[in-house]
């Protein structure tokens, strides 16, 4: 997924395409920026775009904004599937240099912009994931740090009272193993429970919780 959206730009016979990438939750959001993006770039001859709206990526949209069919929005639909990104929208500007590209170049083109937009943008991959709640006595501590710690899996939140209790980030398919591994290493004196499901996502080796 988009995280933070950004620009990149490339030049194909003096003709300069500028694609900017921006996360979008809805089609009214989708149009808004699209909107946005022309109003920015009014003077140029084309403002193509596409967009993958779903978890699923139920809703798809793509314009080619005069350009031959099938030469701009399509290409760049494909990029955004070829990358399983959902809730991301791509405006490519051309700016005309007087030589015609052929369809072939022009695909090119708009699939290149696509990419280089993509590049400029913070672009992670969301995993599902559990908050793991776990209570424990302090002899026990030492044990269950080293469990998470095998596994890599991060600890969001600690309090140090009568007891100790953690609040872990536990990947969903990791979810069962580590509790059977909890709760044999302290002797079942863990008291582990589930704090909700969420997502999250690993940047530069750093954890990130999702909305």
């Amino acid at each position: 997924m988009v995280l933070q959206g950004g620009e990149g730009e490339i030049t194909e016979k003096k003709s300069r395409f500028i694609a900017t990438v921006r996360p979008v939750k809805s089609e009214e959001e989708a149009a808004a920026f699209i909107e946005s993006v022309r109003k920015q770039y009014w003077d140029a001859r084309h403002n193509c775009y596409a967009y993958v709206i779903g978890e699923r990526q139920e809703v798809q949209r793509y314009s080619d904004d005069g350009e031959p069919g099938g030469t701009a929005g399509r290409p760049m639909l494909d990029v955004l599937l070829g990358e399983n990104l959902h809730d991301t929208a791509v405006v490519v500007t051309r700016y005309f240099g007087g030589t015609l590209l052929g369809t072939g170049g022009l695909v090119r083109a708009y699939q290149g912009a696509a990419k280089e937009g993509l590049a400029a943008s913070r672009v992670v991959v969301r995993r599902e994931g559990v908050r793991l709640g776990i209570t424990a006595e302090y002899p026990d501590l030492g044990r269950i740090q080293y469990l998470l710690g095998e596994r890599g899996i991060p600890v969001l939140a600690s309090a140090y009272a009568e007891k100790v209790d953690l609040e872990a980030l536990v990947p969903a398919g990791e979810k069962e193993a580590l509790l059977e591994e909890l709760t044999d290493g302290t002797g079942g004196r863990a008291i582990l429970a589930e704090r909700g499901a969420c997502f999250y996502a690993k940047e530069d080796g750093k954890i990130q919780v999702l909305a």
